[in-house]
Formats: structure tokens, C-alpha cells, sequence
């Protein structure tokens, strides 16, 4: 059943709005009017850290009342946000800094307001992936947001292994002390490319390394590593496609095994035969087959 929703239409509703606020990612001009006039209009705001939020309120003169919403009390905050749109009140959600439900919580949120009927209503604004993607240098579409990786080294290495055959610009978020293990498991996944590291975006220490992999790991070794990074990489090359003969690239995995299986193997084999090609464990292509 298709749902329409006029987020400005003045219409009878016995429940409130979501208002999806981007805050800033470190510079906090960066906020905007809107921004603040809906945080001041809610009733309530839904924070990450109500401590971090706290500040930001207090520098723009914002009064309205802040709860906690974050990744580990989101059920319980979740019931309790959705409790206090069906008595018809506005609710914020903001993150600790740039779009909510971007590798943060909300996303289960938003799912749980339209259940209910009510409205989820987005605001522009900071965003750390589009920020570094357009000062990259690197062609900026079409890309491929994944975010952060996994933080075992084998489920790493796998997803790596997945996004080598993407010929889109890929987006990457990683923390510090992770930084020279995947650009490592990078270079041995993806090959020497070209990439671009960024740290500390819209503030006063703002810095873009450029260079292929290999570049970077030596800056690694030669500078102390701080900051959250969002890393762009250039997407895989129809050469290189042709060149190691990956005519499975436009298949999905379940596709994959099932070509295996119309040429004559059992399941099983074809799994196995998909997972080798594709260099990645059997139990993700079985997973792929069999669930999804």
C-alpha cells in the first residue's frame, strides 16, 4: 500500500512530527537558521549525548527540554519518543554532530514514526561524507557510501574484498587507532589506488591527505594519527574488470550461485565457487542464497 506524506500541509493529526536535524560536524556556523528555529519550536529534543547536546543548545539560547536517544537505549527511548508523538508533541532528533541515522542512530526511529502514521520531516545540513567527497579530487559520482567497516580484521577484509569490484567512488568512515589496519587490508584488497584521508573537517585544524594507498601508509609512519578520517577511494576500472575477468560484476550473489546451479552444480559447490571468485567466506554467500 503507497503512502503519501505533505510534511507543510495543515491537517488534523493526533500525532507529532520527527524533525530530523543535522547539526554541525565541528564548526558551529555551520548550523542553520532553520536548524535552530525547529530545536527551539519541539517540544522535545532527542539527543546522542545530552551532555555534547547540552552545549550546543546553550551556545544558540535553546530551551527546549533534551532526552537521550543512542545506540544502546534506543528500544526504551524509541517507545518513549513515539509515546510522546501520539499526545501530539514535536520531537527532534539530533546526533553528536552532522545528519542523524548516518552510521548513528534513528534509523529504526524513523521506521517506528511511519508505522504510527506520523510524519518524519528532514532538515539539510552538515554531512562529514559529502563534505570530503567533493574536496576529494576524486570523481564525486557516482559513489558508494558504506561507512564505517567492520572492526574485526577478517569481517574487514571481507567487506574490502566486496567493494573491489565497485566502480563507484567509495566513502569510508574510520576512527584513529584503525587507521593504518585497513589501509593495509586496502592495499591488499584494492590495490594501490588513489585516496583521500580527511580529519578534523570544517575546524581549524582541517586537513586533506591525498596520494595512493601506499603514499598514505607512509604518512601514517611519519605523522601522529588523530581524528576521525572519512577516506574516498577510487572506485575499480572497466580494465581491470576485463583484465582479471570478472563478468559476474552487474550479479548479485544470490545470482551468482544460481548461474553455477543452471550449469549443473549443487548448491553447495556453487556457493563455494562463488565464494572463491568473489574472495569472500561461504558463509556470506549462503547467507546471500538462502535469506535474503
Amino acid at each position: 500500500m503507497i503512502k503519501t506524506q505533505k510534511s507543510f500541509q495543515q491537517e488534523e493529526s493526533e500525532i507529532g512530527n520527527l524533525y530530523l536535524v543535522p547539526t554541525p560536524i565541528g564548526n558551529l556556523e555551520d548550523m542553520t537558521f532553520r536548524a535552530i528555529k525547529v530545536l527551539k519550536e519541539v517540544d522535545l529534543i532527542a539527543a546522542e549525548d545530552t551532555r555534547q547536546s547540552k552545549k550546543l543548545c546553550n551556545h544558540f539560547e535553546i530551551s527546549t527540554p533534551i532526552f537521550s536517544y543512542h545506540e544502546h537505549n534506543k528500544e526504551t527511548s524509541g517507545n518513549r519518543v513515539i509515546e510522546y508523538l501520539q499526545q501530539n508533541k514535536n520531537i527532534a532528533l539530533i546526533s553528536d554532530a552532522g545528519m542523524p541515522t548516518i552510521s548513528d542512530p534513528g534509523s529504526e526511529l524513523v521506521k517506528q514514526v511511519l508505522e504510527i502514521g506520523g510524519k518524519v520531516i528532514p532538515l539539510p545540513g552538515a554531512n562529514a561524507a559529502l563534505t570530503a567527497l567533493i574536496a576529494s579530487g576524486i570523481t564525486p559520482q557516482p559513489f558508494f557510501f558504506f561507512g564505517f567497516l567492520d572492526r574485526q580484521k577478517r569481517e574487514k577484509r571481507n567487506q574490502l574484498e566486496s567493494l573491489r569490484i565497485r566502480k563507484e567512488t567509495i566513502i569510508l568512515y574510520e576512527s584513529p587507532h584503525r587507521l593504518k589496519e585497513t589501509l593495509q587490508l586496502m592495499h591488499e584488497s584494492l590495490g594501490n589506488r588513489t585516496i583521500c584521508l580527511s580529519r578534523e573537517l570544517t575546524k581549524k585544524f582541517e586537513e586533506f591527505i591525498r596520494g595512493s594507498i601506499e603514499d598514505v601508509m607512509m604518512w601514517t609512519e611519519e605523522t601522529e594519527i588523530r581524528g576521525e578520517f572519512c577516506i574516498i577511494i577510487e572506485g575499480t576500472s572497466e580494465e581491470i574488470l576485463i583484465e582479471e575477468d570478472i563478468w559476474w560484476d552487474s550479479l548479485s550473489m544470490k545470482e551468482h550461485v544460481e548461474h553455477y546451479i543452471n550449469e549443473g552444480l549443487s548448491s553447495k559447490d556453487a556457493i563455494k565457487k562463488v565464494a572463491t571468485e568473489r574472495k569472500i567466506q561461504k558463509r556470506d554467500v549462503y547467507q546471500a542464497f538462502h535469506v535474503e
